[in-house]
């Protein structure tokens, strides 16, 4: 084992240094030898040491750089070097995240709950789970929220389902990301029968649209559109939810972070007057994949949405992780947030929210002194540009990616075909910034040419 581990660690080093240097997107030989991977499962062992040489030397050229600096896609943060390397150190350990299982995995969520409440400025009494992703995040504060609303109509949802329950309204902005919808369809709540309400031409909710709520309502929100990184008006529809009894629920899965700036934090005026909030760890705060948070309010509505009990279920003293979280069997995700925040500390989380809002801004002047329309007010860390005609920007979307100096995705933006650049890493720099720019402004000079 100690050879192994030793081996781990000399590989991941040679990635980690030659992530700089490499094309972000591999190369398409590299994809075509992952077809190598595929072979029937032989009937004997192979020696541990060769499998992770044929795993490394085959799929570590196929994957995507998105732990270094030059990854614009989507909302993807490379993960910390204090992040990564206790992700590392968390796989050892092997610990599911359940009190008396792991002692340790609990208390760093219990530390990470107080330090992100704060952070954020929630009430100090709310309830928190570490889940997945933001998908699941939304999933457990609307879950939180179904089993409120119902509870007060004298419905017990989780005992009795929905079949026969008091019917519930859904409002979302026209804007609304996909990641809630696919948790409201999983909840039972469905797609296509929520109220849709207008936005502005920031996607923004309009919060003079509303229309009027009675009955059962979830209210959605957004801290943070995907395209344009444009906030709702929290605290203007927040004062409406409660007037009216309704439950405000925020997905605020990258633009949660902007309240760990003083610079920011303004765009999220009025979100802490929810009830239940959705955000990501992997975007923003730059922990690896799978790290989702969901804050409630009321804990006890969470927990009463998640509990599940059983004879031979031993609980330790103290917050029990599974009973604010889908899963009971789960990693401790919590390693890697609590080593994010400690290894940062709220200065550099501040820094880092801000120099990657300030790269975001370099890139909309840059392409905007060449003459190309950008789509959005850059208020974040979220550029929109089009260089003309939807199939010339395809054009140059395309281009850009098949290069692999930098990865930049596309997206339709109230009507318009936008290349859409998400800066969120920790690792990019002002010259990965340069550098980029170059590269799109020269594909764009030359598909305009053809």
């Amino acid at each position: 084992m100690r050879r192994l581990l030793s081996d781990v660690a000399d590989r991941a080093n040679r990635y980690v240094e030659g992530v700089a240097e490499r094309r972000v997107a591999p190369s398409p030989e590299a994809v075509e030898r992952l077809s190598r991977l595929d072979v029937p499962l032989q009937d004997d062992p192979i020696e541990p040491s060769k499998v992770l040489a044929e795993l490394d030397e085959i799929g570590s050229p196929a994957t995507v750089a998105t732990t270094g600096g030059r990854y614009f896609g989507f909302v993807v943060g490379g993960s910390l070097p204090a992040a990564t390397a206790a992700n590392m150190l968390a796989g050892v350990w092997d610990q599911n995240a359940a009190r008396v299982l792991s002692p340790v995995a609990a208390s760093l969520e219990d530390v990470c709950i107080r330090w992100l409440i704060s952070l954020f400025g929630l009430p100090a009494n709310a309830g928190a789970g570490f889940v997945t992703g933001a998908t699941m995040a939304n999933f457990s504060g609307l879950a939180a929220a179904r089993h409120a609303l119902l509870a007060q109509e004298g419905w017990d949802v989780e005992a009795r389902g929905l079949f026969g329950a008091p019917m519930m309204t859904v409002l979302v902005g026209e804007e609304v990301h996909v990641s809630l919808l696919k948790a409201l369809s999983m909840l039972g709540l469905g797609r296509d029968r929520v109220v849709r309400v207008p936005v502005d031409g920031q996607g923004r909710m309009r919060a003079d649209a509303l229309p009027e709520i009675s009955g059962p309502t979830i209210v959605c929100i957004q801290a943070g559109n995907v395209n344009t990184g444009a906030f709702d008006p929290a605290g203007e529809i927040c004062r409406t939810g409660r007037a009216s009894g309704a439950w405000v629920h925020v997905d605020g899965a990258f633009g949660l972070w902007a309240l760990a700036s003083h610079r920011y934090a303004y765009l999220a005026e009025g979100v802490q007057d929810a009830d239940s909030w959705a955000t990501d760890g992997h975007k923003w705060l730059n922990v690896p994949q799978d790290s989702g948070l969901v804050f409630v309010r009321e804990p006890e509505h969470l927990r009463a949405a998640m509990t599940a009990t059983a004879a031979y279920l031993i609980e330790g003293e103290g917050r029990e992780p599974s009973h604010y979280v889908p899963e009971m069997s789960r990693r401790a995700r919590g390693v890697e947030i609590w080593a994010a925040l400690r290894s940062l500390g709220r200065s550099g989380l501040a820094e880092l929210v801000e120099r990657t809002c300030r790269y975001a801004s370099q890139f909309a002047e840059g392409l905007q002194d060449a003459g190309y329309e950008i789509l959005n007010d850059v208020v974040l860390n979220q550029v929109l540009v089009s260089f003309g005609s939807p199939a010339l920007t395809h054009r140059v979307i395309r281009r850009v990616q098949e290069e692999g100096t930098c990865w930049l995705g596309g997206t339709e933006w109230q009507g318009h075909v936008a290349m859409r650049i998400s800066v969120s890493s920790w690792a990019t720099t002002e010259q990965d910034v340069q550098s980029s720019l170059e590269v799109i402004l020269r594909f764009a000079k030359e598909e305009a040419r053809a």
